[in-house]
């Protein structure tokens, strides 16, 4: 660990060391990123570091998973400084395309998943998100060919839709998840936590604050999503600097909308913290 890793801007680049790797029997991990590298990224690149012989990290800040007013032209980057980062956790190659080796001239394919897992929790707030997701992400899995791809529960309905369009397409490469890296005060590491003023950074642990709040309220018996939802929602809404958008309990397999914590589920909220829209999630296994 700690030495550079090379940076690639091509597809055939990649594609010619990654088959040198397999040609020595390594297995292959690919840690998407959209670069701004923190803790989380980290975490990810080192279990992969981990699981495989040869880890390729992308960096590529994906256009099409911007809605329109989004944060695409202001989204943080330092090509440099992830690279040093990634060197220090082990990370082998840097796969650093431009937009033109994503969406070629002329390009207009897209793959896109439909039905309920994007049509609820980030789906109608962000439209095209997850089209601009997994479009993206199939493209990358067929410039890399890893083995396996690692992504962090924060994200969970990210998570859920590209483990969904793995099994659609028979594309062979395992979806891992990662648990959410949080700051000392629980705060999930966002690359979009550096719009924060110091004053919202901390206003913005109010989302685990409120999640965890839940958590121990699941844990003491109580099985009514509303109760569990109200209590999430009227935490966050009592800060004045977030914006709440969303707080909901669903099913942790399928995102089917709960009625009472009798199942595995995720608690998710997503809000406004300032001009950082931010999202956390915790998953409750009822028992009793």
């Amino acid at each position: 660990m700690g030495g550079t890793p090379q940076v690639m801007a091509t597809a055939a680049e990649v594609r010619k060391r990654v088959g040198r790797a397999r040609a020595s029997g390594e297995s292959v991990g690919l840690v998407p990123t959209m670069g701004a590298l923190h803790g989380g990224h980290l975490a990810l690149m080192e279990r992969a570091r981990a699981e495989c012989g040869y880890v390729v990290a992308t960096v590529f800040v994906n256009p099409t998973q911007f809605p329109p007013g989004d944060d695409f032209e202001r989204y943080p980057r330092d090509l440099d400084g992830d690279a040093r980062k990634a060197g220090e956790v082990g990370v082998d190659l840097i796969f650093a395309p431009p937009v033109g080796e994503v969406y070629p001239p002329g390009d207009c394919t897209f793959v896109e998943v439909t039905g309920p897992l994007v049509e609820c929790l980030c789906g109608p707030h962000r439209p095209g998100h997850f089209r601009g997701v997994t479009t993206v992400c199939a493209r990358l899995f067929n410039m890399v060919g890893a083995d396996r791809a690692y992504f962090g529960e924060k994200d969970y309905q990210q998570l859920l839709v590209l483990k969904q369009m793995v099994r659609d397409l028979s594309i062979p490469v395992e979806i891992v998840a990662v648990p959410t890296v949080r700051e000392r005060d629980g705060l999930a590491m966002s690359s979009r936590n550096s719009y924060l003023s110091a004053e919202e950074r901390e206003a913005a642990t109010v989302l685990y604050r409120a999640l965890s709040a839940a958590e121990r309220e699941a844990a003491s018996g109580e099985r009514d999503a509303v109760a569990l939802v109200s209590g999430v929602s009227e935490m966050i809404e009592g800060e004045p600097l977030v914006e709440l958008q969303y707080a909901e309990l669903r099913d942790a397999e399928t995102l089917d909308e709960l009625a009472r914590l009798d199942r595995r589920a995720v608690l998710a909220v997503a809000a406004f913290v300032g001009k950082a829209r931010l999202i956390d999630n915790v998953v409750i296994e009822p028992r009793g």
